[in-house]
């Protein structure tokens, strides 16, 4: 078998996920090389749970180790891009996690960014930036992979294997990414993740209706393109009274908590994307496809595979039931296989694949691009409420 040599560079909630899906890859030997983390013990603490052979607190350390094949962004969003150029740059394959880019601020914003700087400003700085990036990594011999584990998710794989042999004519999609909370204290401020709920939450929903539109327009023979955008934002919860905010997990500063987009493409047709910080009692992510012969609904999470009932919450500190569940007790939807059913085992298994391969990966570039584009159109739409044109 070939081996792939892999370094994970952030080694948080996302970096824990890709280790464990690392580990179930099959028919290529994965070794599982470094962990870099500017905080070190974090960086220890993944090698150690899952076996690397090295941590470090220095980039360059694994920039120049000649074993190391891919790198595997997890990082915050506003590091994504950087972190991808130097690792190209240095011959290694990088896969990417979501969001691509986003808009963090310039010289000269005021700040806070998400209220001080106009959308439009930010919607054409995002579109000069996604236009270096498409010519960087174009330009490289090296594979850049999307991590954007919605479109390896078995439901959508399945999704897409029966667009193929329908020949289904997609009418419309409803889709949704929500959560209680995140797991990152980063994810308050504009200037460090880019936007909020949709930025967040969004960008997966997004590139999965993205997704299956680019597997209906292969099949009928013709381009299918996203064309406008219409979007609503909010912070609902900002003005609550405290006493009412004693369940709600996450504090925003300039971020929304709410996002809702509508996108419509060139072949008329539409998708629906809603996403939002307070989704409680697990996390929700599917979606809906309607076509002129059937029904699709991808459901990810909740898993419907096993169920909990408990009347407290004794000895279950460290069993994981869900994301961002912190209330154990009633009945809930046990998160069984979550690696497999939200795709990150497909994703990592076929990003190996691409690398051994040498093949183009199903999520790539173009797709992270088209992603970016719209969530900062939706932004631009909610701030001027008015439809806008791709």
């Amino acid at each position: 078998m070939k081996t792939v040599n892999v370094a994970v560079i952030g080694c948080g909630f996302a970096g824990n996920f890709h280790s464990n899906a690392w580990t179930k890859v099959n028919f290529i030997n994965v070794n599982l090389r470094a962990t870099v983390d500017s905080q070190l013990e974090r960086a220890e603490a993944l090698k150690e749970k899952w076996d690397y052979d090295y941590a470090t607190a220095d980039y360059e350390e694994v920039l120049k180790d000649p074993e190391v094949d891919v790198i595997d962004i997890t990082l915050p969003p506003f590091l994504h891009l950087p972190f991808a150029y130097r690792a190209m740059a240095a011959g290694k394959h990088v896969i990417c996690d979501k969001p691509l880019t986003g808009y963090f601020g310039e010289e000269g914003d005021q700040t806070p960014v998400g209220d001080k700087v106009p959308k439009a400003k930010m919607y054409e700085s995002i579109l000069k930036e996604l236009q270096e990036a498409k010519d960087k990594i174009g330009s490289s011999d090296k594979l850049f992979m999307y991590a954007e584990n919605y479109i390896y998710s078995p439901a959508i794989v399945k999704a897409a294997e029966i667009l193929r042999k329908k020949k289904s004519r997609v009418i419309y999609m409803n889709a949704e990414c929500s959560v209680h909370g995140s797991t990152s204290p980063l994810s308050k401020d504009w200037n460090m993740v880019g936007g909020g709920s949709i930025m967040r939450l969004g960008s997966h929903p997004i590139a999965g209706v993205l997704y299956l539109k680019q597997v209906e327009a292969e099949v009928r023979g013709y381009e299918i393109k996203p064309v406008s955008v219409v979007a609503d934002t909010g912070r609902i919860v900002a003005n609550f009274p405290e006493e009412e905010k004693k369940h709600i997990l996450s504090k925003f500063n300039d971020v929304e908590d709410f996002g809702h987009v509508t996108i419509t493409f060139s072949d008329g047709t539409k998708a629906v994307v809603l996403s939002s910080e307070h989704y409680m009692g697990g996390i929700q992510n599917h979606i809906n496809v309607i076509t002129n012969d059937g029904v699709l609904e991808c459901l990810m999470t909740p898993p419907n595979n096993m169920k909990s009932f408990f009347m407290d919450d004794e000895n279950l500190e460290d069993v994981y039931i869900s994301e961002n569940l912190q209330c154990k007790t009633g009945w809930n939807s046990v998160f069984v296989a979550e690696e497999t059913l939200r795709g990150y085992t497909a994703e990592l298994q076929a990003f190996a694949e691409d690398i051994v391969e040498d093949r183009i990966p199903e999520s790539g570039i173009d797709i992270a691009i088209e992603t970016t584009k719209i969530m900062y159109a939706a932004y631009l739409s909610a701030d001027e409420g008015r439809r806008v044109d791709l």
